[in-house]
Parts: structure tokens; sequence; C-alpha cells
């Protein structure tokens, strides 16, 4: 059966109750309970089991431990078509906001191990070019730095900032081109659609291998929310 097919009949669980007559279990077959874990198993074949990211395809991200309102937010926004992703708009377009709300909550609480770092092959000059982004910006070009929302661990903020540790760098290059080429869309103001279009290719590579080079630990978690102003007004985390 394909694997599209797979993923629709899981998602379609909670929405489909079908009345037969009780049957006694095959000898050897597996048991199924109707719980959200099992529904999600769809998602597992991306995500991985505990929402850690695919180690086969980086543009699969890791999405547990991330801010319950960020993975809801994606979740509209790929239902609603802010995003653009065949498979994700597929699974979400029939779906109620509360029960995305409830497959956010259920990742926001996981916490797998983070990937081992990449061993970065971008030069050091462009380490440390990355560096100074994340950590300092560039006021010359109006770019806040990624901590100044992201937080000095990187981990994100509750209750809409993602957090940036264990994605890899494809996935990272990957979302800024979709932010500059109007293909990705957030809640307005679009924060990271402005931030984006003023990186070059040079710099968004640079950023994307000096985050994927910063470690993780389950205990990494998003920083509380707080009532600093942010450096830029953000639709996903309104002050």
């Amino acid at each position: 059966m394909p694997r599209t097919i797979l993923f629709a009949l899981a998602f379609a669980l909670p929405l489909v109750v079908v009345v037969t007559p009780a049957l006694p279990a095959e000898p050897g077959a597996p048991e199924f309970s109707d719980t959200l874990e099992q529904r999600l198993i769809a998602c597992s074949f991306c995500h991985g089991k505990q929402g850690e990211g695919s180690r086969r395809n980086e543009y699969y991200p890791r999405i547990a431990g991330k801010p319950p309102e960020y993975l809801y937010r994606q979740l509209v926004n790929f239902r609603d078509g802010r995003r653009s992703y065949p498979q994700m708009v597929y699974f979400s377009r029939h779906l109620s906001d509360e029960y995305l709300m409830e497959i956010a909550t259920y990742y926001s609480k996981l916490q797998p191990p983070f990937p081992t770092p990449i061993q970065p092959s971008a030069t050091k000059d462009a380490l440390a070019r990355g560096e100074v982004l994340v950590r300092n910006g560039d006021a010359a070009k109006g770019i806040p730095a990624c901590a100044a929302c992201h937080g000095k661990a990187l981990t994100g903020m509750q209750p809409g900032i993602p957090g940036l540790v264990g994605l890899y760098p494809d996935y990272i290059s990957a979302q800024m081109g979709a932010w500059q080429g109007g293909v990705r869309h957030a809640s307005e103001p679009d924060c990271m659609a402005k931030i984006a279009a003023k990186l070059s290719g040079v710099d968004i590579s640079a950023v994307a291998a000096y985050l994927a080079y910063q470690p993780g630990s389950p205990s990494t978690l998003p920083a509380p929310e707080s009532r600093q102003k942010l450096p830029i007004a953000c639709g996903s985390q309104p002050q």
C-alpha cells in the first residue's frame, strides 16, 4: 500500500467511526489502541518515532520539544496554505484547530536525544561570520541576532519561537530560501521573511553551518516567555 494512503488512514482515525461486530484477534496480530500516539505513527515515517527528525533526510526536521504554539501554528499554516509541502498539506487539510493543538502539545513534551553536531565543512571565516550573525546580528544590515529571539541557548522561547539546535544545515538554508522566495509565510508581521530578505546566500550558509554545529541535550528546553521586547515585531510571538 502506498505510504501516502497509510498516512491518510492514520490521520482519519479520529474522524471516522465504524461500528462492526467484535471479532477475535488473529494469533500473533499486533494489538491496536485508538490513542493519539498510535495515530501519529504516520508522522514518524518522516519526523522519527519521537519527533527527533530524520537522520536520512535533512529536510524532515526535529519537531520534538518545540513550543506547542509554534508547532500548532505550523500545522495551521500548512492547512491554510501559508506553507507549502504536499504531504503536510494533505495530512492537515481536514483537521480541526483543536486536534492540531493536541498534536502540537504531544510533540512539545517529547525529549529524545539530539543528533551529534555536524562537523562543519565551512571555512573558519564562514563559521566566524555565522557566529557573529547568530550571537550579535549585523546592525549595518538591520539584521538582529538569532539569539535575541531564539534565546541565548538557541532553544527557542515559549510560547511560539522554535529552537534552532538539532536542525541540519540544508534544512535551515531551505527555509531561509523559502522565505526569500515567498513560498513560506507566517502570521503577520512575518519577521522571518523580513530578516531572510536581508541575508545573502553566503550569510545563510554561514548561519546554517554554525547552528548545525551547536550541541543539544534532552534537557535543552525552550526558554520561558519573556516580557522583554523583541528586536523586531513578530506575529508568531505577539507582545
